[in-house]
């Protein structure tokens, strides 16, 4: 078919954004350089994902000293949500303004957080989240509320909840997209990082591709590799060039959408430089590829020697006294929620620990994820050697994510755990990237404006985690498809109306 909108990338911006754009009848093509996964026995053993990497794709990309490392990107229908932890919470109503931090302030977004609330509203809708309202100090203004109950904590995490209160915490239940029998019912094991074959995760194909798909108008090739985008002399992009299959092709149509994630998207940006465009398309301001962010993200494994854990899965529960404030009237620190259960064949994959050891200790941990905010800076940026990626993370505000740690660590002390282990995320566990096509008014200072379309090619839209000011200090995945609604809509209006 010859479409009327090309869609990069399947992830939870572009799988939302045809999701939203399906029932207008306009064709659309949605582009993925994966394959759907498909169920295997790895899908639910630890030492296949975490030790053997088996789900990581075979690429290398540089670091800023020119070293090669494994990003853990995936590639795949669905994205990088067919792993995620499904944690889908909404930024909270102060990250939209300038925020001081100990490493600095943020530029603030040229949106409110309520412009963007009934998108937000919206998308909680359609990927069915599971949640509660009244629990969390920090929760925004909400029009509605969400459509089912949180998924429920494990008796073991039932009574960790408790103790961190009397600890004088406030935890809250994490909001979810889990259909948490069916996920279960395909195996006894956590779903934070692992592949959702089973449809137990409400990830980006599981709800919006299927969705996008029940339509005749929709069609998704998959195995295809954009390489290039060409752009005529009217400014408009005339061309996406792909290979598919070992073949290439040129694919054409009136509205260009890139969503392939915030690094591959500023690399595809970069790559389709030409005479015109020397520094690369969508690139006036020369922001492509800067401002890259990257969550601090710390793990911390709270122990008693006495006390098993008997949790399966874990992850339902959040803690936000710190997200606005250090607690004492200081500057912000960040979230702290749960993470998937931590397994011996994940302890063995990440430390020299021996078996016997990891055992017992996994089945004594409750598991914390600390998530700080990462600031935008322009030199943190993604760049092109020799065609090869090379990822400049220049790690900032990191003295706020040390004291968020401490501070955890005291609290988790006070709730009866004598040994609180913690351990760093390095540039290998890609924790929530975004930043490297911000969004803003100014085209001398950003990539897209506040709809994510170019300010440089009118047909050319970013619906994907590049487009985001900052980072802020919450799992981004329902930002991003609270902008891909945004973006459809303004798409319906603008493009299909003409």
């Amino acid at each position: 078919m010859q479409p009327d909108v090309i869609i990069i990338g399947s992830g939870m911006g572009g799988a939302t954004l045809a999701a939203a754009l399906a029932p207008s009848g306009r064709r659309i093509l949605i582009l993925e350089r994966g394959e759907t996964l498909q169920p295997s026995p790895a899908d639910r053993d630890a030492r296949a994902i975490f030790e053997a990497g088996v789900f990581r794709p075979d690429e290398q990309w540089l670091d800023g000293s020119d070293q090669p490392f494994s990003p853990g990107n995936y590639y795949c229908v669905g994205g990088n949500s067919k792993f995620y932890g499904a944690v889908l919470i909404r930024y909270r109503e102060a990250d939209f303004a300038s925020i001081q931090h100990r490493g600095g302030s943020t530029p603030g977004w040229p949106i409110s957080y309520h412009d963007l609330e009934p998108d937000y509203l919206a998308a909680e809708h359609l990927y069915e989240v599971r949640g509660t309202t009244g629990e969390d100090p920090t929760e925004p203004p909400r029009s509605g509320r969400y459509l089912h109950g949180p998924v429920a904590d494990e008796p073991d995490i039932s009574d960790l909840r408790q103790r961190l209160k009397i600890a004088g915490l406030t935890p809250a239940s994490l909001p979810l997209g889990v259909d948490i029998d069916r996920w279960l019912a395909a195996g006894q094991d956590p779903w934070d990082a692992h592949p959702d074959t089973c449809g137990g995760k409400m990830d980006a194909e599981t709800i919006a591709i299927k969705q996008a798909l029940e339509h005749a108008n929709v069609e998704l090739r998959t195995g295809c590799l954009v390489s290039g985008l060409s752009v005529g002399d009217d400014g408009r992009i005339s061309g996406v060039t792909c290979v598919m299959r070992g073949k290439v092709q040129t694919v054409t149509a009136p509205t260009v959408v890139v969503s392939a994630g915030a690094v591959q998207t500023a690399a595809l940006l970069l790559a389709s430089a030409n005479d015109n465009h020397p520094n690369g398309l969508a690139n006036r301001s020369g922001q492509v590829g800067r401002n890259f962010m990257n969550h601090n993200c710390s793990a911390l494994m709270a122990l008693h020697p006495l006390q098993k854990n008997r949790a399966i899965y874990q992850k339902t529960l959040m803690i936000n006294d710190f997200y606005l404030s250090d607690g004492q009237g200081g500057m912000p620190m960040g979230n702290v929620q749960l993470l998937g259960k931590i397994s011996a064949p994940i302890l063995t994959a990440a430390s020299p620990l021996p078996k016997w050891l990891a055992h017992l200790i996994a089945a004594r941990s409750f598991d914390f994820y600390a998530m700080s905010e990462d600031l935008p800076h322009p030199d943190s940026r993604v760049m092109l050697k020799d065609g090869q990626i090379k990822l400049n993370w220049q790690r900032s505000n990191w003295a706020t994510h040390e004291a968020l740690v401490a501070t955890l660590k005291t609290y988790l002390r006070k709730a009866g755990f004598p040994i609180v282990l913690s351990r760093a995320f390095d540039r290998r566990t890609p924790s929530h990237q975004c930043g490297t096509a911000r969004m803003g008014h100014d085209p001398d200072t950003s990539v897209v404006d506040t709809f994510c379309r170019s300010h440089d090619h009118p047909n050319l839209f970013i619906v994907d985690a590049s487009v985001l000011p900052t980072s802020a200090a919450v799992n981004p995945a329902l930002t991003i498809a609270a902008l891909a609604l945004r973006s459809a809509r303004h798409i319906t209006e603008t493009e299909f109306a003409a």
